[in-house]
């Protein structure tokens, strides 16, 4: 699906529709233009092309040297995400996602949550990566089943969720050791921040508590998705005991 012309674009762009890449005249001068601002805030790539190929793409349509190529993925809401914890016979399992940037790196994250069990996703509208070509490739097809919504801020999902039960802890360094804390019996859900930045303070302190992965080297920070994968699986382990 080919999204044509500039107002277009910048509209899909700040409504979160997933978009793969955006084609722009190479001969376009104005590289501050607000439509490659939110292109580089959401982490959209940006390819400078012939007129030829503009035209070709856009079979027609007035592109104003701009055409954005749509990946069809649709977003559930919060309410889809709780409704998809009660129609399944487990705990519910939810993942909320800060400032994961790197589409490699959510890809991944979703395959390893669907693989746990995870009922559904949560990531912000801005700051963030959206669901792309490279993020549905390194799924590996995980992506067709899972649910992930796309919120103004996180805090208003830790809040539905806080309303239907659900304990909400951060992974991240200054915390409990996980493999000490008992999380098996408990509907959660866990937020992962980025390798760089890490959960912001101000949705630290919003959540129920803080776990920790133990870590033996000099290096003191996981990847993101290798974290997160740890993480699950060390929730998953816990309940697969608690049910014996």
């Amino acid at each position: 699906m080919f999204i044509c012309g500039r107002n277009a674009v910048k509209e899909a762009l700040s409504s979160g529709t997933t978009i793969n890449k955006i084609l722009v005249d190479k001969n376009f001068e104005h590289r501050r233009d607000d439509v490659l601002r939110l292109a580089s805030e959401k982490k959209v790539k940006v390819e400078y092309v012939d007129k030829f190929i503009l035209d070709k793409k856009s079979n027609g349509v007035r592109h104003q040297g701009f055409v954005a190529e749509s990946v069809e993925f649709k977003y559930s809401s919060l309410d889809d995400l709780l409704e998809s914890a009660k129609n399944s016979s487990r705990l519910p399992f939810f993942v909320l996602l800060d400032g994961i940037e790197d589409p490699h790196n959510f890809g991944a994250i979703i395959r390893s949550c669907e693989c746990a069990g995870v009922h559904g996703i949560v990531i912000p509208k801005n700051r963030a990566c959206m669901v792309n070509e490279t993020v549905i490739r390194t799924s590996t097809g995980a992506i067709s089943n899972m649910n992930i919504a796309v919120v103004t801020n996180l805090k208003e999902a830790i809040d539905l969720f806080k309303e239907n039960g659900i304990w909400t802890f951060v992974a991240e360094t200054g915390g409990e050791n996980i493999y000490n804390k008992k999380l098996g019996h408990l509907p959660i859900a866990v937020v992962i921040g980025s390798e760089g930045n890490g959960v912001k303070q101000s949705l630290r302190s919003y959540c129920d508590g803080i776990v920790t992965l133990p870590l033996m080297g000099k290096v003191n920070s996981l990847n993101a998705s290798v974290a997160c994968g740890i993480v699950v699986f060390e929730i998953l382990r816990q309940r697969e005991n608690a049910d014996r």
